[in-house]
């Protein structure tokens, strides 16, 4: 995550405290994969309990550090086998529980997959909503599956609907990029309003404590995943232009990084084996995000280039802080004073 968030603040023409060149090149790779990728797949590692399975996130993280140290085919190649486990790993977890729901995560590794095995030959610019599909097929049938009580009995179908059309909008993409990619922006942008409709964020958010916290980072990363599906369906979101700019972190930023802020509380403590409690400081990195990603957005739209700077090095300082701030609740929960 870290070389990510230097490679961001390298693109972006900042100082960075390292300077490799090679950064820059692999920032959607690290981040997206490498970072994201990691963290899911060794989510999903647990949930098997197979030692074999921890594979997968071990392998995709050490595609990401390859790709840190500029050793590009190999960190690709490495992220590609990553990527294969980690499909692997979600059969096998369909095997164990053959439900729709399980098919739809499968359907999501095989999108991370084809990214990686894809950026061997092609530009990471025109697999875009590859990686697009990856995380919001995951997140979608992660929330599905955690909600599914209160989403009702209609929450399975749709999502499968959804994740079919968003997976043959991705195809589309690949083969006729103009109209595929506004195809690719409709469905996110109904994945969106589905999630915001159905999904618990709107009930929660009068509650507080933790599920406040929830809500609120779940609403604010559907609000994000609305406008880059809007994006893309007005503008086809192509490499080069502001939309490209925010279609990319609008999607990955705002919604992927929101949700695994949302979630931390809740899916960290079974990867860590530790306890991750909320603290009220969890809402300064979900801040500091979503205002950096405002102001970014605005810069891009408005063609003010220091205003897009100010709002990108804020989303890189919002990660630094949810880093920190996971780490100082870990070491800081105190046991016995919450039986107390």
């Amino acid at each position: 995550m870290l070389a990510g968030l230097n490679a961001a603040l390298l693109l972006v023409g900042v100082w960075a405290p390292v300077t490799a060149s090679h950064l820059s090149n692999y920032h959607g790779h690290i981040m997206v994969l490498g970072f994201m990728g990691t963290v899911i797949a060794l989510e999903r590692a647990q949930a098997l309990r197979q030692v074999w399975a921890y594979l997968a996130p071990a392998t995709l993280g050490a595609g990401g550090i390859m790709l840190a140290f500029g050793q590009g085919l190999l960190g690709t190649l490495l992220l590609a086998e990553g990527a294969l486990l980690f499909i692997v790993v979600y059969v096998f977890l369909w095997r164990r529980a053959p439900l729709p729901l399980v098919a739809v995560q499968v359907l999501s590794a095989v999108m991370a997959f084809a990214a990686a095995a894809l950026m061997l030959v092609v530009p990471i610019a025109e697999l875009i909503p590859v990686l697009a599909a990856f995380i919001v097929l995951t997140i979608a049938s992660e929330r599905a599956e955690l909600a599914q009580l209160t989403m009702g009995a209609r929450a399975i179908p749709l999502l499968v609907t959804f994740a079919a059309a968003l997976s043959l909008a991705t195809v589309a993409h690949l083969l006729w990029p103009g109209i595929g990619s506004r195809l690719f922006g409709l469905v996110q942008l109904l994945i969106a309003l589905w999630l915001v409709r159905d999904d618990i964020p709107l009930r929660m958010i009068r509650t507080d404590g933790l599920r406040r916290y929830n809500a609120a980072a779940l609403l604010a990363g559907y609000f994000w995943l609305a406008l880059g599906g809007a994006t893309w369906l007005v503008t086809g979101g192509h490499a080069g232009t502001v939309a490209y700019d925010v279609v990319i972190h609008t999607t990955f930023l705002g919604f992927g990084v929101s949700m695994i802020m949302a979630h931390a509380p809740i899916i960290f403590p079974t990867v860590l084996g530790r306890p991750l409690p909320y603290r009220p400081y969890f809402y300064v990195p979900l801040t500091t995000l979503h205002v950096g990603l405002a102001i970014r957005v605005v810069g891009d739209f408005m063609g003010q280039g220091v205003v897009w700077q100010v709002g990108s090095v804020l989303t890189v300082v919002s990660l630094v802080f949810f880093l920190i701030a996971s780490v100082t609740s870990v070491v800081t929960h105190n046991p016995e004073k919450v039986a107390a």
